[in-house]
């Protein structure tokens, strides 16, 4: 087919362009809800390259949903992710270092969304070049999915209607364990996401019971201080992690880790902190279990408070549902992943990692990435070997918010390789090897370039192949019991008119007298 050979020539003629351009976004390394330079260059770049942007898409500040017509025909999707991870700050060198003028507790691309993105990108944009240098008709659209470690904007964009017109999807990924590598997903996709936030509040610490009624100054120094919002949260951590057994028992794989955002705001005296917020981001296999275990953790918020003179309130982040496969979809995908072949790093990029073990005071191998990195597994063989990592009644493993799409149009799941080394028996390479095998390019860029060529020929396909667009369409309705808003349909979780909670405080890079830096400045001893 000489228009998908086309799309995938664009790619390899601008393997060094994509190479660019992921070192930008890669270097920018924005955390979730505050990837304002990154979300900035993808809008510039797609106007330039001809599409419609609209920013802010779903009420997200770092949000965008683009948009390129070629007269009529079908609606296609995929998506840009790149949001980095706060204390992963590295740099792309084969020694433990963070990027320059950074503190090591910056944030960093640890999966590597930057890669996700650049990819998705170049996909699209080869797309695009096929469409109009042999007048396919139809239309793209590409969003820019910000907070996905939060699994923040896809269920808004769900939500309010924004993927409810599209024919078919594309959803890409960095592999991030075994087997899900150079492969699609055919059944087990990754299951529910809940997160919110809860602040505790200590607004009237003169009513505490242990108050000095006899002085006119609250809170005085001869009185038993009110608690306050520390004592809360740590207390209503303490309840969580006590009662675990008691949230979710014998029922096998789940999970939920905390980040606190806010604590303190009293410095000194007897005063207690006002206010201290906690994060919690919730994953599990059924929304049955989502809501047993948040009824627990409200039950606890309630409790610490109460003992602690505090008030607590709740905020939702996301309700994130569990993926619905399309094997179509998924057969056709990885078809194309096929005639392309797995990744392969080249002389340069063992040399980079032979580099690493060295440093890292290991005998250097002569072939030192894990060969499954350069080797396919047929979809319906991934499958199987998931399969025996989970109980038989489970459905879902895992977490990341794309299940979104796949309750609205015909969806894949593409994994592809990225850089991992192989190990020495029992040896176990530290997080910085894996971040900063991210960012060498000579080593990340093999991973794009298959990508970028594998989502371009699926999108070129679904253009050129009614058959085969019609064909994940009737599965996906056959699933969903006649489509949106059939019988075996599941709607969005948040309610249409959900806010983002972008203004709560995230980690970010702040401006000052010294310039920008990270939240949390580099010391001289680090």
């Amino acid at each position: 087919m000489p228009h998908k050979q086309f799309a995938l020539d664009w790619v390899e003629r601008h393997g060094q362009q994509l190479s660019d351009w992921h070192q930008v976004i890669w270097h920018f390394a924005e955390p979730a809800f505050r990837e304002y330079k990154s979300c900035a260059w993808y809008v510039e770049k797609l106007r330039e390259e001809g599409f419609t942007v609209e920013e802010g898409s779903g009420g997200m500040p770092t949000a965008f949903c683009a948009t390129f017509s070629n007269g009529e025909g079908p609606l296609l999707a995929t998506y840009a992710e790149y949001d980095a991870v706060p204390g992963n700050c590295q740099a792309a060198t084969t020694r433990q270092m963070p990027r320059d003028g950074l503190s090591r507790f910056a944030p960093g691309h640890t999966d590597p969304h930057s890669a996700l993105g650049i990819s998705a990108l170049g996909g699209v944009l080869a797309a695009k070049a096929a469409m109009l240098a042999f007048g396919i008709q139809g239309t793209l659209r590409f969003f820019g999915e910000p907070a996905e470690k939060l699994r923040a904007s896809k269920p808004v964009h769900a939500a309010k209607g924004y993927y409810d017109d599209l024919d078919a999807a594309i959803s890409f990924h960095p592999t991030y364990m075994l087997p899900l590598n150079n492969t699609t997903t055919w059944d087990t996709h990754c299951g529910i996401a809940y997160a919110y936030i809860y602040s505790f509040t200590c607004a009237d610490p003169q009513n505490w019971i242990a108050a000095d009624s006899y002085s006119p100054i609250p809170q005085n120094h001869l009185a038993a201080r009110a608690p306050g919002a520390n004592d809360a949260l740590v207390h209503f951590y303490t309840l969580n992690e006590s009662l675990r057994r008691s949230t979710l028992p014998f029922t096998g794989l789940w999970s939920y880790n905390e980040a606190i955002l806010t604590a303190g705001q009293a410095t000194a005296d007897n005063l207690p902190p006002h206010l201290a917020q906690i994060q919690y981001l919730l994953r599990c296999d059924s929304i049955e279990q989502a809501e047993t275990v948040a009824k627990v953790m409200d039950n606890n918020a309630a409790a610490a408070a109460l003992a602690t003179g505090c008030q607590w309130k709740k905020t939702w982040v996301c309700k994130s549902r569990g993926g619905l496969a399309n094997h179509v979809l998924a057969q056709a995908t990885y078809d194309n992943l096929a005639a392309i072949g797995a990744p392969r790093w080249g002389e340069e990029a063992i040399a980079v990692g032979r580099e690493i073990q060295a440093n890292l005071g290991l005998e250097p191998m002569d072939r030192p990435f894990l060969p499954a990195t350069e080797e396919l597994i047929e979809p319906q063989e991934c499958e199987r070997q998931l399969r025996l990592q989970m109980p038989a009644w489970q459905k879902h493993l895992t977490s990341d918010d794309y299940p979104e799409y796949t309750w609205h149009c015909p969806t894949v799941r593409l994994l592809v390789a990225r850089p991992m080394l192989s190990a020495p028996a029992g040896y176990v390479y530290p997080d910085w090897v894996a971040n900063a095998l991210g960012g060498i390019r000579e080593t990340i860029d093999p991973m794009v370039q298959v990508a970028a060529s594998t989502i371009a020929a699926t999108l070129v396909d679904l253009f050129t192949r009614p058959e085969l667009l019609a064909a994940a369409r009737a599965e996906f309705e056959q699933r969903t019991g006649g489509g949106i808003g059939g019988e075996q349909w599941q709607a969005p979780l948040l309610p249409k008119d959900f806010q983002a909670p972008h203004r709560f405080r995230w980690p970010e890079y702040i401006r000052t007298v010294r310039g920008e830096e990270w939240w949390i400045p580099a010391r001289d001893d680090e």
